[in-house]
């Protein structure tokens, strides 16, 4: 056990949590809020040192957490699912929140780089459970019932790791496009496409494009409750981690980086198209993207996680915990979607029935 100061309430000694709401800290045994800039001098502010390369990322971090935060943090590992966690020594997690298994303590944690950014939780647990119950509400091919037979095992704040990724990138694109024209006389119908090449070239800046730096957490997972709003990011403070768990990344910068690259093409190619107008149809041919000034840093980015079981089958669903939006998978009543697929093939042949006897008739 560490023998340093922890964060204790100056007023009633109790531990003191970060709350969501007021974006203080607060202590719940006596209601007493501080500002999270009285923290500060907790914790060492350790310098950034990139080497930036036009080919290359430098994804050196902020550098090895000091004795003194690394004192206030537990490592928990979850042995049905692998994932590990970090905590600070104030949290009591007794289960995995991404499989809902026990979890074990561990040694405490030490040695892992050190997250450049956090940005807060601004939405709480009640909020979470809220949004849940709004996205089963309305599902037509939901099983009736799932709302009443399906519970939440639990609901857990997570703060998972992410690879934040800036770039100059300068991009040559070729596009095939047609333009078409229609016409007729008494005794045809004639149709004219003629074909273009369009060229575009240009420079393009990206800041903090996000990779999931955690295998246990489903990149699409991930990647459906963004954007983040970055204007919110604050430098890294243990303090944050209060009252939530925190995922320890276990996918390197340097293995995210063709993720990284990934979604910059693509991004970069949709822009480019975007300015291709005019044109009944585009399609590129050829395309050059290159990435310059690459780095990246580590940040910690707020998610709630929440678990459910029916039927005997799990299901996951995460909230961003800064903007509430919400994403899962939910089953499908497959006798109700069939009987809506027979209605909608009734509906669509007694058309074409209808059509085909006007045609007739005519």
């Amino acid at each position: 056990m560490s023998n340093l100061q922890e964060y204790k309430c100056p007023c009633c000694g109790g531990a003191v949590n970060f709350d969501s709401g007021t974006q203080k800290m607060k202590c719940p045994y006596c209601d007493s809020e501080f500002e999270l800039e009285t923290l500060k001098t907790l914790d060492d502010q350790l310098k950034i040192e990139t080497v930036q390369d036009e080919i290359a990322w430098e994804t050196s971090s902020g550098g090895e957490w000091s004795a003194d935060e690394s004192g206030k943090l537990r490592s928990y590992i979850c042995k049905s699912c692998g994932g590990e966690i970090i905590g600070d020594e104030q949290t009591g997690a007794t289960s995995c929140p991404f499989c809902g298994n026990p979890v074990v303590m561990m040694d405490q944690f030490k040695g892992a780089l050190r997250p450049d950014l956090v940005i807060p939780f601004k939405l709480d647990k009640k909020a979470a459970k809220e949004k849940y119950l709004s996205h089963v509400t309305g599902k037509k091919l939901l099983p009736r019932v799932f709302k009443e037979q399906n519970h939440i095992d639990e609901i857990k704040g997570v703060y998972v790791p992410f690879w934040l990724f800036d770039a100059d990138v300068s991009a040559d694109i070729r596009y095939e496009a047609t333009r078409t024209r229609t016409w007729s006389d008494r005794n045809y119908n004639y149709t004219e496409t003629s074909f273009f090449n369009v060229n575009r070239s240009g420079v393009i800046a990206f800041d903090h494009v996000p990779v999931d730096g955690s295998s246990k957490m489903a990149d699409d997972l991930m990647e459906s409750i963004e954007p983040f709003d970055f204007k919110d990011a604050v430098d890294f403070q243990t303090a944050y981690l209060a009252g939530y768990l925190a995922d320890k990344y276990d996918v390197t910068g340097e293995q995210s980086i063709p993720r990284a690259n990934e979604r910059i093409k693509k991004s970069t190619e949709d822009a480019f198209a975007s300015t291709v107008q005019g044109y009944n149809s585009v399609t590129a041919k050829n395309s050059v993207v290159n990435v310059r000034n690459g780095k990246a840093k580590y940040a910690l980015y707020p998610v709630w996680i929440l678990n459910t079981t029916w039927n005997g089958q799990k299901y996951t669903f995460a909230m961003n915990g800064q903007t509430g939006k919400f994403v899962g998978d939910l089953p499908m009543d497959k006798g109700l979607y069939r009987k809506w697929w027979a209605i909608y093939s009734g509906v669509a042949t007694a058309a074409a029935a209808a059509i085909a006897a006007l045609w007739y008739f005519m």
